[in-house]
């Protein structure tokens, strides 16, 4: 899953990134409005966790620009005021969800990958493959039964092929979708990751390489 934090706090925005990242999120950071709309038209975000109040461009404008480009992205809005009416507000602008400050980045995680789902087609919560299974709220990977100890990044590549059901997924929609913009953006960078992840899995083998194309499961 691929984020954009619209944070104008710098030490807020980046310590959600971190966080967000440690469960193996893709995500891009930027702290105004303007910024945020200019990442928005090049890269589809599954998710814009995007503060309400933003100086320059205010994150209420920065949700209707989305809605009217129809932008795929789901919106999750975050704002210091967390009366009814303003949640409504937000919620009738086109965010998806709203939460309030402070917050549990347990709760901003979970809420993130609950907008996300609505933006795929309905996957089982434990994801199987043979003997493979994937639990991603969870965090957890075994193969046979043995717990696999898979780095954000091996995990996010493993999801994102078994989500795909068989379809072949270009190295470069991994880098779209897995890696972020503080990622080296090089395809090598996927090969090496398929290598460390290939041998964790162990045999027989389960992700096959498609010449010139991608890769599977």
């Amino acid at each position: 899953m691929r984020v954009l934090v619209v944070e104008d706090q710098v030490v807020l925005a980046d310590s959600v990134a971190r966080a967000l990242r440690h469960e193996g999120m893709a995500v891009d950071v930027v702290y105004d409005g303007a910024a945020a709309l200019q990442r928005a038209e090049v890269l589809d975000y599954d998710v814009v966790v995007l503060d309400r109040d933003l100086p320059g461009v205010h994150g209420d404008q920065v949700c209707r620009t989305l809605v009217a480009r129809e932008s795929p992205s789901r919106v999750l809005m975050l704002t210091a005021s967390g009366t009814v009416a303003e949640r409504v507000e937000g919620l009738g602008l086109g965010a998806d969800d709203y939460l309030p400050k402070p917050f549990a980045y347990a709760e901003l995680v979970a809420r993130i990958r609950a907008v996300a789902r609505r933006s795929h087609p309905a996957t089982p919560p434990v994801l199987v493959h043979g003997d493979l299974r994937l639990d991603p709220p969870r965090r957890i990977a075994t193969r046979a039964g043995t717990q696999l100890a898979l780095s954000p990044k091996e995990f996010a590549v493993l999801e994102h092929l078994l989500t795909a059901r068989g379809r072949v997924v270009a190295a470069e929609e991994l880098l779209d979708r897995v890696w972020d913009e503080a990622a080296d953006p090089f395809t090598t960078t996927v090969k090496a990751t398929m290598n460390r992840l290939r041998a964790k899995l162990g045999d027989p083998p389960l992700i096959v390489t498609v010449a010139r194309a991608g890769y599977r499961i």
